[in-house]
């Protein structure tokens, strides 16, 4: 576990910047006294253009002004609401397998449709008509928005064929052709709702930039005489505030410094600073963070090291006593089941029967935690396995009234695994979610491939009342339960088994209620 740490230190330090003058943070690294020097720069060069771009920034307001009240605020308008009808017909689709009565949807799908090219037109003739002005910033904008206009509404009218064999197939009852271009579709219209979005953020953004712009000008016009009588004041006041500002990461990396030597290991965002300063504050918290991890590793290991410890401890002090006791009651119980008028005896012996047989299987469970061997991989049919599985738990999960749901992808990728340590895993987990589900419920797992496709991945879902974050965060911790009667290393074991096989599992929130426990194993 300390290696591990080490091989990520050395990659980060490997990963730092080679040269003085490449920032953590990204970019060119800045000096402190170069950016005090350009602060000064900056205000002489502003004293001397500020008479000069004041005139000319009041009659740029007003051009913009008008911009801004006759075409920019027509344009987002028109956007919006093809937005918005595109919106709808995306709604309409993602259902359009379900209803009753398709024709329905067909009719409405299909009167949006016609509306289209009127919307778009209106658009159109809006960036048209912008295009057309005097100012080169809106002719440019104006151009690209009609050209982009145009590539939305071709790219959305392409879709003509694939709504005539979508109805057809709901008229014919081909659900899963249905299905299958209803996705196509969806995938479709979302595409175009999402060039229409950028349409809109387009000229949002040319709508703020004209009002930033304007109150900008407003601002400086307004103060250009008391900037120019008070500059001297006001060069030795920002520069003040701008070097307070650039040290000011300094402080904060002291504090820091105080609160990690104290113990404080809790990671802390950053404030950038493309400078010496800012260098310091990131490579100190990577820093940190090495440290909380490597000290988290060694907790576990120490965990683990206690888990054997006890395990040998339990071995040699109550297996055999245990033995030699489940013996002896089992030859009592013999002898009482020749007397019928001992029922009670006989009923007493069998409670004590069976608290030494959860005795024996705790002790079995601290020695498959402390001794678990190395995986012995083959290559076999994971979803073989988890159907075996489901099988052998189908008894107790019917008992508890917990249904079972398998779903295994077709032509799985291939992948080596130990058969008992994951059949052991799978038991965990499916208890695990078992026990989630005092009164009954629903349990699914899936197999299928990973995006990536490089191994399968394994889910377990139940829809249960679910666990706060704070207990998913220390569910795999040994001896962390939540059970009167458990020991806490049921999960923590699976966690051991997978990650002998290269693999990872990480238990998340299942929408709409329950857990979900996800599995990645990979490729050999």
């Amino acid at each position: 576990m300390i290696y591990g740490n080490s091989a990520r230190l050395a990659q980060e330090k490997t990963a730092s910047p080679s040269r003085p003058s490449e920032s953590l943070l990204g970019g060119k690294r800045r000096s402190v006294a170069a950016r005090v020097l350009a602060s000064y720069v900056l205000v002489l060069m502003a004293f001397t253009a500020t008479a000069g771009w004041s005139i000319a920034s009041q009659r740029r307001a007003a051009e913009e002004a008008d911009l801004l009240r006759t075409e920019y605020v027509t344009l987002k308008f028109s956007i919006e609401e093809a937005l918005g009808a595109q919106n709808l017909v995306s709604a309409e689709l993602n259902h359009i397998t379900e209803v009753n009565n398709p024709s329905d949807a067909r009719s409405w799908i299909e009167t949006e449709r016609r509306t289209r090219p009127k919307t778009f037109a209106k658009i159109r003739a809006v960036a048209l008509t912008l295009g057309a002005k005097n100012d080169a910033r809106a002719r440019s904008i104006g151009g690209d928005l009609a050209r982009d206009t145009n590539e939305a509404e071709r790219f959305l009218q392409a879709d003509a064929e694939r709504f005539a064999r979508l109805f057809d197939a709901l008229a014919s009852g081909e659900s899963e052709t249905a299905e299958r271009l209803q996705n196509e579709l969806v995938s479709y219209e979302v595409e175009g709702a999402r060039r229409l979005r950028d349409l809109r953020d387009r000229v949002d953004r040319e709508m703020d930039d004209l009002v930033h712009a304007a109150r900008t000008r407003e601002r400086l016009s307004i103060g250009v005489l008391a900037v120019l009588s008070l500059l001297t004041l006001a060069v030795g006041i920002l520069v003040s505030l701008h070097t307070r500002r650039v040290l000011r990461p300094l402080a904060l990396v002291t504090d820091r410094a105080k609160a990690v030597a104290q113990g404080d290991l809790t990671p802390r965002k950053v404030i950038a600073s493309a400078d010496e300063i800012g260098e310091l504050a990131a490579t100190f918290e990577r820093m940190v963070s090495a440290i909380a991890r490597a000290n988290a590793d060694l907790v576990q290991a120490e965990r683990l090291a206690a888990i054997g410890k006890m395990a040998a401890h339990v071995t040699h002090e109550i297996r055999n006593p245990l033995s030699s006791m489940g013996l002896n009651i089992e030859l009592l119980e013999e002898e009482l089941s020749a007397a019928p008028d001992r029922a009670e005896a006989r009923q007493l012996v069998r409670a004590i029967k069976r608290e030494i047989e959860r005795l024996a299987e705790l002790s079995d469970e601290y020695l498959r935690m402390a001794r678990q061997p190395a995986p012995s991989l083959e290559r076999d049919s994971m979803g073989d396995l988890v159907r075996e599985v489901v099988e052998f738990t189908k008894p107790e999960l019917s008992r508890a009234n917990v249904s079972c749901h398998v779903e295994i992808e077709e032509s799985l990728p291939a992948v080596a695994f130990d058969e008992a340590q994951i059949r052991q895993a799978l038991l965990n987990l499916i208890r695990n979610a078992r026990e989630a589900l005092p009164s009954g419920g629903a349990l699914w797992l899936r197999v299928l491939a990973s995006p990536s496709r490089d191994g399968i991945d394994l889910v377990v879902d139940d829809d249960g009342a679910g666990i706060t974050e704070e207990i998913r965060e220390q569910v795999f911790d040994p001896f962390f339960t939540t059970k009167e009667r458990g020991t806490g290393l049921g999960l923590a074991l699976t966690r051991q088994i997978i990650e002998a096989h290269g693999g990872t599992i990480v238990c998340e929130p299942r929408v709409p209620r329950g857990t979900r426990f996800h599995i990645h194993l990979p490729q050999p």
